[in-house]
């Protein structure tokens, strides 16, 4: 028996800068919702908490490239994601937002409590600083050329060419996004958690007391910490955020990382101040939910989540010194589409409240091949074929099948009257407790985080049917036995009874509806296994088909529009990007462009994309390191005429220092060409 008296189920707060897609709802939100749905079966206290993450970068970015505010893009976001979750039927408790005034309000307390208690160290270090706006510059408003491959257009925190994590200050020539200015280095105060100062208890809590958790997470965690932690920032310069509550502070924010998860927290709240007196509420009550002992807290994630959820948000609670702490974190892997990873930038994706519109009255199927399929121990792909697949030849062929033939032969030999059963053979026995078998694989699998597995098992049962009325053949049966009919029918219409309780964490509209073909009401999870839930007598309904086969013409549809999607990014990504702003003729003339050859090249050892060139430029010769490793062969450049920027600022490269830049030009595959005169000029001669 559990140790627990209720569960708080946590799910990670989607980001809102964009829609829902499949990615996020077989990570995340089906799994969780199928394990609520099944302890509220069972009777057991449960709430599930969401909500919309509506701070950080990405969302002053895309509000910039808009012209609107960050309120607008979260207020549109929010409103998207959470009428697709309702009408995808997540049953949350609560689906909150972080720009709500509770959530700032519990964020400060707690930051405020770790500031009170010493708990945060404060540092003082150089960030970039852009002196037109007079402010200090988030990672993702820098650009520069990444000091690992050259690409000229790299973020201040990683580089999407070679995907290197970067810092601001590892770039060469670093540029404000803002202002087209370089910018400078100035000094600013912030606080850190010293996750250093929690490294033993974090062995201790984890390495050593929770081996049970999935290998995924473990293996994360352990990773993690076997390389040393490091203090993390909890504040930093922007102005969309929940202000930092000390004094003399104005222009900074709590860190996004450091005020989501508090959002669990304020959505508790939220859900006890909005409950009905009858209710659950009343003053204090959502600490019961996070501070009493005997609530397990479980966190429904993605692995991208897994340091946040196993590190860095327990080593906050374990600071802040009065709330439980998580006791599991099934995180699942990602899953990928037709083939390709998802990606929002890239429209790549399937996007929930499109699928809503698309395909109406199906969310079970979507639900039933996520779980399907769903990414528990390794990446796994969606695909529209493997979609329609699933539909006919499980849920239409198996699940719906069985249904259906059960309900009409039962309206066919006794207009839909329950018949009695007569004397059970061995194999009606064997049929009988093979439910109850069933009912303890579901529950075995869906109690150890293994929701794929326990779909699977939940299906034997509409499995089960099938073959024993496969078997029994009462059609036939009917004309030499008719009483040995009335206990074949009875036992199908009791499997499908069962089906409604056994399939209502997975399928809840389809066995909403089931049930409206039996002409029963909903059960809890405990009459799962009863062989007599419908008594004799008891008047079934005509039934309709539960599921409907999906056609080849509905999924070609759906393959056309992402590759459409594809041809778009293709013609996208072929388009010029756009001038930048203007430039006096002065600035432009500070520019020292020659013609020089190359007269040595190699490649830098250890690196896919840099090559070191020695030229002759005319005023001298120079060394000069380029990302074009990956388009040319040193051997192919001696001898070449390129352009090369000779008043660069020196720049060490992979312990070489580059005294200069060659010129290239970036063709829409992401490929560089170098530019060069079209016929030999003198080296030295100046390119205007």
């Amino acid at each position: 028996m559990s140790k627990f008296k209720r569960t708080l189920i946590t799910t990670a707060l989607p980001y809102a800068n964009g829609p829902i897609h499949i990615g996020h709802l077989a990570g995340v939100y089906v799994p969780a919702d199928i394990y609520a749905r099944y302890l509220r079966l069972k009777n057991e206290d449960v709430i599930m908490i969401g909500g919309s993450d509506e701070h950080g970068v990405p969302i002053t970015l895309k509000a910039k490239n808009e012209g609107v505010t960050p309120q607008d893009i979260v207020d549109r976001y929010h409103g998207i994601i959470k009428n697709s979750f309702e009408k995808f039927g997540i049953s949350f408790d609560v689906y909150s937002r972080t720009s709500s005034k509770i959530h700032h309000e519990t964020a400060s307390e707690i930051f405020r409590k770790l500031y009170d208690t010493g708990k945060l160290i404060e540092r003082t270090t150089e960030q970039y600083f852009d002196e037109e706006n007079q402010q200090f510059l988030a990672d993702r408003y820098i650009i520069g050329t990444c000091p690992k491959c050259g690409f000229e257009r790299a973020y201040g925190d990683q580089c999407e060419s070679c995907g290197t994590s970067l810092s601001p200050t590892e770039l060469i020539n670093p540029t404000s996004t803002i202002s087209g200015n370089p910018p400078v280095l100035k000094e600013t105060k912030h606080w850190y958690l010293p996750l250093n100062d929690y490294e033993p208890w974090l062995v201790e809590w984890i390495l050593e007391g929770h081996k049970e958790w999935k290998p995924n997470v473990y293996g994360q965690v352990k990773s993690w910490i076997d390389n040393g932690l490091q203090p993390r920032a909890v504040t930093r310069d922007l102005d969309w955020g929940v202000p930092v509550p000390v004094e003399g502070t104005e222009g900074k924010v709590l860190y996004v990382w450091f005020d989501a998860p508090i959002g669990y927290i304020s959505a508790t709240k939220e859900l006890f101040n909005t409950l009905s007196p009858s209710g659950r509420d009343g003053e204090g009550l959502w600490e019961t939910y996070w501070k009493d002992p005997e609530t397990r807290m479980l966190h429904f994630i993605g692995k991208d989540n897994i340091v946040f959820h196993c590190i860095i948000f327990p080593s906050m609670l374990k600071a802040e010194g009065t709330y439980n702490l998580p006791d599991n974190v099934p995180a699942n892997e990602f899953l990928n589409l037709e083939g390709d990873k998802i990606s929002t930038s890239r429209n790549w994706a399937v996007w929930l409240h499109e699928y809503l519109e698309d395909f109406p009255g199906k969310e079970d199927v979507l639900k039933y091949v996520l779980t399907a399929n769903a990414p528990e121990t390794k990446d796994n792909d969606f695909t529209w074929k493997d979609f329609q697949t699933r539909n006919n030849s499980e849920l239409v062929a198996i699940l719906g099948n069985f249904v259906n033939r059960a309900l009409v032969l039962a309206q066919k030999y006794y207009e839909g009257v329950v018949p009695e059963r007569g004397e059970l053979s061995d194999y009606d026995k064997e049929t009988l407790a093979a439910i109850s078998t069933i009912k303890g694989e579901v529950e075995k699998s869906i109690d150890n985080f293994r929701i794929r597995e326990s779909l699977k098992n939940a299906m034997d049962l509409a499995r089960l049917g099938n073959k024993y009325l496969a078997d029994e053949e009462p059609w036939k049966v009917v004309k030499t036995d008719p009483e040995r009919v009335k206990t074949i029918m009875n036992i199908c219409l009791q499997i499908t009874a069962n089906l409604t309780i056994c399939l209502e964490p997975f399928l809840p509209f389809s066995m909403e509806k089931l049930r409206g073909f039996l002409n029963f009401e909903k059960m809890d999870w405990e009459m799962f296994g009863n062989t007599e839930l419908l008594p004799v007598g008891h008047k079934v309904n005509t039934p309709e088909l539960l599921f409907e086969k999906i056609e080849d013409a509905t999924i070609e549809a759906q393959i056309q529009k992402l590759l459409d999607t594809k041809k778009a990014n293709e013609i996208a990504g072929a388009k010029a990007t756009p001038a930048k702003e203007n430039i006096e003729y002065d600035e432009f003339a500070k520019m020292d462009i020659r013609a020089g050859t190359v007269i040595e090249c190699e490649k830098v050892a250890k690196t896919k994309k840099l090559l070191k060139l020695k030229i002759d430029t005319g005023i001298d010769q120079r060394t000069v390191v380029s990302g074009i490793a990956e388009y040319y062969e040193p051997e192919n450049l001696i001898g070449k005429q390129v352009s090369v920027l000779v008043n660069l600022a020196p720049k060490q490269l992979r312990g070489i220092e580059s005294q200069g830049m060659i010129l290239c030009a970036e063709n829409a595959d992401g490929s560089l060409s170098i530019v060069s005169p079209d016929v030999v000029v003198k080296n030295g001669s100046e390119i205007k």
